[in-house]
């Protein structure tokens, strides 16, 4: 993670989990709690406030499940990575979580160790699926199910982050510019390359003066 500590939020109704999830990310300091929440709800707002690396999201929540959550949020923010965690290995909870965009699962009862481990993997893009889950989750996708999204699909802070690009404005600018923190405009540039399939701010600047879009 270059350097960087892996930003954290952690969603779970519940205090004692919440806690026990602190105590284990408090083992290894590449790891910070940014923010927690105790619904959906608060879980996708938080994530729009503080875009962390990692979301840790419980699936059974008041107001708004994880699921759900999950799915609000990998639309808006499909750079940040969701981990289910849940104390039920029940397979189609599992799949429905990944479905909706989750990067895996953790199971609240298994060692604080292995978590380490595999959440460091998840945030360097190692972490491994198995084969027999991934066959499964394939049959379970369908051609109908994958829709593209409406026009650029971009939240109106990223549109504003993307013209700034155009003008070209470097990170820590556009940071001072927005009030942001310079790691804030760095993840939402991520999300806005994946929404746009682009790789670097030279098409994202070629993309907008093409587009004419004239946000302001």
């Amino acid at each position: 993670m270059d350097g960087q500590p892996i930003r954290v939020i952690v969603a779970d109704d519940h205090v004692r989990a919440r806690e026990g999830i602190r105590s284990i990310l408090q083992m290894d300091s590449e790891f910070e709690i940014v923010a927690e929440g105790t619904n959906g709800r608060e879980a996708v707002e938080l994530t729009g406030v503080w875009m962390p690396d990692l979301l840790l999201m419980d699936i059974n929540m008041p107001e708004m499940n994880g699921l759900e959550a999950t799915k609000r949020i990998k639309e808006k923010y499909p750079y940040v990575k969701i981990i289910i965690v849940t104390v039920s290995d029940d397979v189609a909870d599992l799949f429905e979580a990944v479905k909706k965009g989750a990067q895996g699962y953790l199971l609240k009862n298994i060692s604080p160790h292995s978590w380490i481990e595999y959440l460091k993997a998840v945030a360097g893009d190692e972490a491994p699926m198995s084969r027999e889950f991934a066959v499964r989750l394939l049959r379970e996708f369908s051609v109908k199910e994958h829709k593209a999204s409406p026009k650029n699909g971009l939240t109106v802070r990223e549109q504003d982050i993307l013209e700034l690009v155009a003008k070209g404005l470097s990170n820590r600018e556009i940071a001072d510019r927005l009030e942001l923190s310079e790691h804030t405009v760095k993840n939402h540039l991520k999300n806005i390359m994946c929404k746009l399939h682009m790789e670097n701010r030279v098409q994202l600047t070629r993309y907008v003066y093409e587009q004419e879009m004239g946000w302001h």
